[in-house]
Formats: C-alpha cells, structure tokens, sequence
C-alpha cells in the first residue's frame, strides 16, 4: 500500500467532519446533505454518495481526541477499507475537515492495518488481492513526518505479520534468521547469526534442550541499531521468544485449536523483528539491541522429558516438569546473554502461556517486570496510544516459591494457578537490570478477523513498543 500527500483528481475522496456545518465544505446537493444529516442522526457515521464517475464518502469522527475515539477512528477506516474493496476502488483522497487533527492519520492507518493480506501460498492471488493501494492526502490532512512515521509502522506490522503467517516447512530456524537478516538489510540494521556449535560453545541449555527433539539446528540472532548519536547511555534489549513450531515435545499438545497454530508461536520473534526495521528506518537516536533465540519444541528421539534438569546459560539448574513450557527457557538463556550489555532496559516479547490468554482474551497484553514505574506508566500510555492495552500483573515472592524445585534451583512449572506470572518469576530469576515481560498469547493470533486485525498473524506489540521508543526520545 502506498500513500502520498498529494490530490489524486480521480480518485474517490472520503471526508472526515466532526460536526455538520463542516459539510458546507464539500460538494454536495441539497438532496444529497439531506440524506447524509439524516444517516448521521441514525449514528451511521460512515455514508457513501455515489458521484457516478467518482464516490464521496462522509465519516462522522468523535472528538476530542483521546485514545477511545482514536480506536474508534481506525475502526471506521478499517470499515471503509472494507467498502472500498468492495466497489473495487483503487485509491482514496482523504480530506480531514474535522477538529481532529490526527484523524487522516489513524483512519489511514486502520485502512492500511485492515487491507493486509497473505496470500503467498493462494493459487489465485490475483483474485483475491484486494483492490485498494493507493491512499492520498491533502496538505492539511497529513505531514510529510507523519506521513513517513506512518508507512515505516505499517511496513514494520506487515513484516510481523507476514513472518508469524509462515507455515514452519519454509520458517524454520535458520530460515527465520535468514528472514531477519535481509529485513535487517532493507532496515538498516545489523544482524549477527549465532549458529548451533557456538550455542553449544556457550552451553545455553535451554535453547539447546528445547531444540534436542528435532533434527534442524536451532539459531540465536543478534539484531542492532546503533546510530552515530544516541541519547541512551547504556541499551534497550527487546528479547523475542523464536519458537517456529511447538508440538509441545513429548507433553504433547492436543491438535484442534492448540497445536495447529504453533506455527505462531514465534511471534515474539516477529515482534521484535518488527519494532528493530521501525526504530531503524525511523532512525531514533537510541542505541537498541535485539535478541531472538530461536529453536523447534518437537518430541523426536533425542528429546528433553519430563523429569529431566537440565544447567542453563547462566548455570541455574532446571526440573522440567512439562516440556511444553519451553519458551521460558530459551528466553531464559536470552535475558541471562543480555546481561552482558549492562541494559538500561530489556523487554521480552513472548506467546508464553495459555493463562495469559485465559485471563485477558485477545483483548490485552499481560504485562509484568521489574522496571521503574514510570517506565511502566509511559509503556501503559503507549498502550492505551496505540489500543494495545496493558495490563500488569504482580510478581509476589509467592510466586517464586511456586517454581522452587526438591532437587534443582527451579522448577519450569509453577503448578495449575497462576501460570503467566509464576513464568514470569521464571523470567525474573535470569535478570539484574530493569525488565518488562509482555505475554502476547492471547494476542498474537486471530482465528476469525476483527476490525483491522486479520486473521492470522496479528503482530500486537509491535505499534506499542515502537511508540513508547519514539516517546522515549523526546
């Protein structure tokens, strides 16, 4: 999708108003304003008026802005992506009359977030790809800042999404780190490929005892920007939990609506990914580390069982009491590998637990750490911003002693209550620095569209994350 700060002539133009003496300023008949008032009064807020060499639609915005009529705006955009799909239009001029001065933007951004698709594996993708890719705007309606800001979230979320909608037979390890490096290419950041004999050098037992199942090697990758002036005095760490297919391991999974779409669960992976092109194409002065371990949870002849303790990276032994809680281990070894950036702060991104998902549904990110409070405000904010909610939970030392185990340091399950944060404590035990968790389980993967999320790959976190950095700066 392109967009463009230009008149497009042609094209159909979509107005934006908050109030109806704003409709004096577009060319309507008396019979046509008539019939718009009257949708209006009927809280349809999105009317279309066929020009016939052209369509006008009107979109009736809530100010004043804040972010409940902000969501409330994309939502109308991802409405009107729909129509103009419809009617198979190929552009659309937005004019903004309204008082809200963002809402070209984010109406603009729900089109563009809704009109996703992946159709890499469709025989006829010519027929289902969707007609509209061109938006415009005018002057008034869009910056040339905004309008880069705007193209750079949306390449970033289609990235994410894109890698989180791989099956693994093409996403494999090693594929993955393939993927990151040539969108570290187009990005403009660097990215470094640890491969299994150096994984194995480094003896980080969680990667490698997630990855003893399957016969392909897993990866740790290395993401960074670092531009010539940054502002931060020592890194900001994402870490992102790169499980390309958890059967479970020998705990297996059962298939209908569990393991068929394991597939996703390295869509921290993804994430990360996500925000490290944003942060470079926007080239924020802040110097950003990434790290993505990533591995297979198979239950092949050579794998880990329950029962086993296997020595992680920092040398913390483990009791693995169910090899389907896996992502914390291999971000287990991460967090402990990040230590050695002396971090002004980390943040994990992970599909990390079905109690995540249980508690808050697709509606937010489970949220938990040890960060200053008014990181967490500012990360809650952005949240709110960008209607990637937050919710944070506690880590109470009762939850750390739900993983102590009888015969090693820790034990990888907590017990049936209290799952999210009893993984969180997990987590916990491997920093020394300012650390934030987000559990995206809930979040990650949509089995039926909603609004301007798709099916599929949802890429949650990564508008969050990116507008908290950007935040940062200033």
């Amino acid at each position: 999708m392109f967009f463009k700060i230009q008149r497009n002539p042609k094209g159909s133009i979509a107005y934006l108003v908050d109030a109806t003496d704003q409709l004096n300023q577009v060319q309507l008949e008396k019979q046509e304003l008539e019939y718009v008032l009257q949708e209006f009064k009927k809280d349809n807020h999105l009317v279309s008026i066929n020009k016939y060499s052209h369509h006008i639609y009107l979109l009736k915005v809530n100010s004043p802005a804040d972010w409940k009529n902000d969501e409330q705006v994309r939502k109308q955009g991802a409405q009107l992506c729909k129509l103009l799909n419809e009617k198979k239009e190929v552009a659309i001029n937005l004019d903004n009359l309204s008082g809200h001065k963002k809402a070209a933007y984010l109406l603009a951004e729900g089109m563009a977030l809704a009109n996703y698709q992946f159709l890499k594996y469709k025989t006829d993708q010519k027929k289902l790809k969707h007609s509209l890719n061109d938006i415009f705007f005018n002057n008034q309606s869009l910056t040339v800042k905004e309008l880069r800001e705007l193209e750079t979230i949306i390449q970033a979320v289609y990235k994410s999404r894109d890698l989180i909608n791989e099956p693994l037979h093409y996403l494999n390890a090693e594929q993955l780190s393939r993927e990151i490096q040539d969108i570290g290419k187009e990005g403009g950041f660097r990215v470094q490929v640890l491969g299994k004999a150096k994984i194995e050098q480094m003896k980080m037992g969680g990667i490698l005892a997630v990855n003893a199942g399957s016969i392909l090697p897993p990866t740790f990758n290395i993401l960074e920007h670092r531009p010539q002036k940054f502002i931060n005095k020592a890194p900001i760490v994402l870490v992102g939990k790169g499980i390309v297919y958890d059967t479970g391991g020998l705990s297996l999974k059962p298939t209908p609506a569990s393991m068929d779409r394991m597939k996703s669960d390295m869509s921290g992976a993804a994430v990360v990914t996500g925000i490290m092109y944003a942060v470079a194409m926007l080239d924020l002065p802040l110097h950003v580390i990434g790290l993505i371990p990533a591995a297979e949870n198979r239950p092949g002849e050579n794998a880990y069982v329950p029962g086993d303790v296997i020595s992680m990276y920092d040398g913390t032994t483990v009791e693995v009491l169910n090899t389907d809680a896996e992502g914390r281990l291999v971000l287990a070894d991460a967090l402990h590998y990040a230590k050695k950036y002396k971090p002004e702060l980390v943040m994990d991104f992970a599909t990390l637990t079905g109690a995540a998902a249980n508690a808050l549904g697709d509606v937010a990110i489970c949220a938990m750490g040890t960060a200053k409070e008014n990181t967490k405000e500012q990360l809650k904010t952005s949240g709110y911003r960008q209607f990637e909610k937050l919710v944070e939970m506690p880590l109470w030392d009762e939850y750390g002693l739900m993983i102590k185990s009888d015969i090693a340091d820790l034990k990888n399950i907590g017990g049936p209550v209290g799952g999210a944060i009893t993984a969180g404590k997990f987590l916990e035990h491997f920093t020394d620095y300012p650390w934030m968790h987000f559990d995206i389980a809930g979040v990650s993967y949509h089995v039926s569209g909603k609004d301007y999320r798709p099916v599929g790959g949802v890429a949650m976190g990564v508008r969050m994350a990116v507008d908290f950095l950007m935040h940062y700066v200033k």
